[in-house]
């Protein structure tokens, strides 16, 4: 039996000394629960039936595995080893009687301790029977179903670490910054306090799990982790969206209720552009150089939208609070406005450029390839920061430019390409004029140094 001394005390040390990594599984949890519900996946694919979710079981077991890493990390050394001796004599040793009181105890789960020995049990299993799964190339349907119904099972049943046993956890969800708790108190109305405290918790709650997409990566591991956030984002942002409807009814504060709709659309709107744009069929997309780009993309949009949202939120309340002081990476409206018409630009510029030097081979060549990097540039940096309205249009002009073979652009066939080019650059125009209409850019010139900069950095 698990002796006293092995199940008792370690939870709460280990807790204190790695809570970034249990808040982290935390997140983890809820994520794994989600991705099995098919309404979250990105796919565009409606049979169900003669779908092989092979890249969908994938992902579940790198997520898994990252589980498992960190509580690898949280189990201390000599507990684990302690425990897996006692695994080892439960299937060699033990007595049916002894094996039996063993499985008892543990799924009795009165520490925390047998929680986390449970939890790390059940994945190690699950990633095995996944594992042999994936070895077939072949998963059905009711598979993938099956494998997540016993997943759900053993996080909902497991009486420490469910995420999903309450509804805020006071450990992980707060509102995290001094200044906005502030304001929350200087709120008179104990029912509008009541719901601003609730959309608060919820949008720090998005940067919680935000903080965990790793978007420097190349480990698939964590490229698959990070995609199972986002797509846990997706189901949390619904729940918002919710959240923010019931609220709606009851606040009684007319410039409050402007605020909150802007909030809940601008949400609707970077939801369509994560989920069904940029995410669509991401599955199947995984050997792409373009997938970490859609990752780190996806997390830029979501990220600077969560705090867009605490900033204006707050400042309804206080609006002597920069956004600065809130995020130390914030972007002011302002300056994104700013950013996002110079760049568009020097994209326009380039592809004048490009008009210039069409006659000549060699120079349209060199041209054609500083446009194409100023593109990953551009991807990389300012497709964050469109509307959803032109970002299809972007994406399927960039992706037709990344898609032209050098041969095409030597050619005889570049005309072709030529003339798709000059109709985005019309396109462009018109997006800057749109840009330039913005109440935010009025008497703000484009910063011309910065624009030959940028087109001196590529050409």
């Amino acid at each position: 039996m698990l002796r006293k001394e092995d199940t008792e005390n370690w939870a709460r040390d280990a807790k204190t000394a790695n809570h970034q990594l249990f808040s982290e599984l935390d997140v983890l949890l809820r994520a794994l629960d989600r991705f099995f519900n098919v309404e979250n996946l990105t796919f565009s694919n409606e049979d169900l039936t003669n779908k092989n979710f092979y890249e969908e079981l994938v992902t579940a077991r790198d997520t898994i595995m990252r589980a498992l890493g960190i509580l690898e990390v949280v189990i201390p050394e000599s507990r684990k080893n302690a425990y897996w001796f006692q695994k080892f004599a439960e299937t060699k040793l033990l007595t049916a009687r002894k094996r039996d009181d063993f499985r008892e105890t543990l799924y009795r789960q009165d520490t925390p301790e047998k929680g986390l020995y449970l939890l790390y049990d059940s994945f190690i299993n699950l990633k095995g029977i996944i594992s042999d799964l994936i070895r077939t190339g072949n998963i059905s349907y009711m598979g993938f179903m099956n494998i997540g119904h016993m997943i759900g099972k053993e996080i909902r049943e497991n009486r420490y670490f469910n995420p999903f046993s309450r509804g805020v956890n006071p450990e992980f969800d707060t509102i995290g910054h001094a200044k906005v708790s502030d304001a929350v108190r200087t709120i008179g109305r104990p029912e509008v306090k009541k719901h601003i405290s609730v959309i608060y918790i919820y949008l720090f709650r998005f940067i919680r799990f935000l903080r965990f997409i790793d978007i420097e990566t190349q480990r698939p591991v964590s490229l698959n982790s990070s995609l199972m956030i986002l797509i846990l984002m997706k189901s949390e942002i619904a729940v918002f969206q919710t959240y923010i409807d019931k609220a709606l009814r009851k606040l009684g504060d007319p410039d409050l209720e402007m605020l909150l709709k802007s909030i809940a659309y601008q949400f609707t709107m970077e939801n369509r552009r994560v989920f069904l744009q940029e995410m669509r069929d991401i599955l199947r997309k995984k050997a792409s150089p373009q997938f970490r780009g859609k990752i780190e993309n996806c997390h830029g949009i979501l990220k600077n939208l969560t705090e867009q949202s605490i900033v204006q939120l707050t400042q309804h309340f206080s609006p002597e609070i920069p956004g600065e002081e809130i995020f130390a990476s914030f972007v002011t409206k302002r300056q994104q406005s700013i950013r996002l018409r110079e760049d568009i630009f020097v994209l326009h510029r380039f592809i004048s450029i490009l008009e210039e030097k069409a006659g000549d081979v060699k120079k349209r060549l060199r041209v054609f390839e500083s446009l194409r990097n100023y593109m990953l540039y551009f991807e990389s940096f300012t497709f964050r920061l469109l509307r959803h309205d032109d970002y299809e249009e972007f994406s399927l002009f960039f992706n037709e430019i990344n898609a032209a073979g050098k041969e095409v652009v030597a050619g005889s066939d570049f005309g072709k390409l030529l003339e798709r080019i000059r109709h985005f650059k019309i396109y462009l125009e018109t997006t800057l004029r749109h840009i330039g209409n913005r109440s935010e850019l009025n008497d703000i010139s484009i910063d011309m140094e910065r624009v030959e900069s940028l087109i001196g950095q590529y050409l």
